[in-house]
């Protein structure tokens, strides 16, 4: 995919054929309302006009005017810089230059990232992260420091996951506009060589479009989005990973449930909006309770601590569910704190030992009115006392 190309060295015709005396044009790849596309510049003399093309028309104005109407061209792609140069016979040359395919290099203060600045990478530069030059957008480097945070993840857990000669299939859920999905499928695809199938999921069919969209102008294999709810999801195969990133509430529970049902070997998801245990909380206190008969009373009473307590509440009673379902479960620090307050994942990665779990009738969504749910065959699973203590209906370990 071109990323961004220059003209130079205008032919006497080039008014002819453009209708002014440009002297360069200057195009760069664009996202715009959803779209991507091109931004073109053109300079006369004294002038700068502006106009926004098609990726197909950009391709038919490049095959067009490269050579002729310019005899100078400076086109770059992720991987690529080309040079088209044309002498006074009109003999054109075409030069082509591989750009450094390194894994990681050092940036802002030092820091190795896994996906490196300076060379064009085609998603980033579609979603509005890098310039066509390669270079991040200084106001969206706290978004280029979070993809590669996560590849960081995703990078520990390979070991455990990949099989040879099978490809990694991955499930996104709640993907929104999917920058960890194109990031997570550029590092397996063009870093670390590896074949994969990844699937995103989420509710808003306008985000999905886009996102196939994009996928297919970027010429992206084995990369599909698709509209549906966490719930009742039923992928052909069973994925490899399952990540989420801030699923909100319950959906990141739903999220827990279908990659254990599935066997899946990794789990990483980062929660977001943690309400039904605060809802449960707050409705004890209103009177199912006496406010005394909690030793937690302090917390509970601040409508903020309360919150936050419950947060943490709910992604423990997650991470010891998935220690009961065969899982060793880590609590990492996402991101710095001050870019988002909801900066925990939990990485679960599945036990060597640990028995596949054929069906799956426990519930792990922290919802109330669950009835009749059952152990999984063979897996114990602990009834926190904090449960009690709170006096909280936590179906899960009834």
């Amino acid at each position: 995919m071109v990323l961004s190309a220059t003209f130079s060295k205008p032919g006497i015709d080039v008014e002819e054929k453009l209708g002014r005396p440009y002297k360069k044009i200057k195009i760069s790849v664009e996202n715009a309302e959803g779209k991507t596309g091109y931004f073109m510049e053109m300079f006369t003399q004294k002038q700068v006009f502006h106009k926004h093309l098609s990726v197909e028309e950009i391709d038919d104005f490049i095959k067009k005017h490269a050579g002729t109407t310019f005899k100078n061209l400076v086109e770059r792609t992720d991987r690529e810089e080309i040079t088209i140069l044309a002498n006074k016979k009109g003999k054109i040359t075409k030069i082509v230059k591989k750009l450094e395919d390194v894994a990681a290099v050092k940036t802002e203060n030092g820091k190795n990232y896994i996906i490196q600045e300076g060379i064009p990478v085609p998603f980033l530069v579609v979603l509005g992260v890098m310039t066509a030059q390669g270079k991040v957008v200084a106001s969206r480097y706290s978004k280029f420091r979070q993809i590669n945070r996560f590849l960081e993840f995703v990078d520990d857990v390979l070991p455990s996951i990949v099989t040879q000669g099978e490809p990694v299939r991955i499930a996104d859920f709640g993907c929104g506009k999917s920058y960890l999905t194109f990031a997570v499928h550029y590092f397996l695809t063009e870093i670390k060589k590896i074949p994969c199938q990844i699937e995103g999921l989420d509710l808003k069919k306008e985000v999905i479009d886009f996102c196939n969209q994009t996928a297919q102008k970027l010429g992206l294999k084995n990369l599909n989005f698709r509209v549906g709810n966490i719930s009742d999801y039923s992928g052909k195969e069973a994925p490899d990973i399952v990540m989420t990133l801030h699923a909100c509430d319950t959906a990141t529970d739903f999220a827990l449930k279908y990659a254990v049902s599935r066997n899946a070997k990794a789990i990483l998801s980062v929660p977001c909006c943690q309400h039904q245990i605060n809802t449960q909380i707050q409705a004890n206190r209103k009177g199912k309770i006496k406010q005394d008969d909690s030793p937690l009373e302090p917390i509970l009473k601040h409508g903020l601590l309360r919150e936050k307590f419950s947060s943490i509440l709910t992604d423990a009673l997650r991470a010891q569910w998935l220690e009961d379902q065969g899982y060793r479960v880590q609590m990492l620090e996402f991101i710095d704190e001050e870019h988002t307050p909801k900066n925990i994942l939990i990485r679960a990665v599945k036990k060597s030992s640990a028995p596949a779990v054929s069906s799956l009738s426990v519930v792990p969504e922290l919802v109330e009115g669950v009835e009749g749910v059952e152990g999984v065959e063979g897996v114990k699973t602990r009834k926190p006392k904090i449960l009690d203590d709170l006096k909280i209906k936590q179906e899960l370990w009834n």
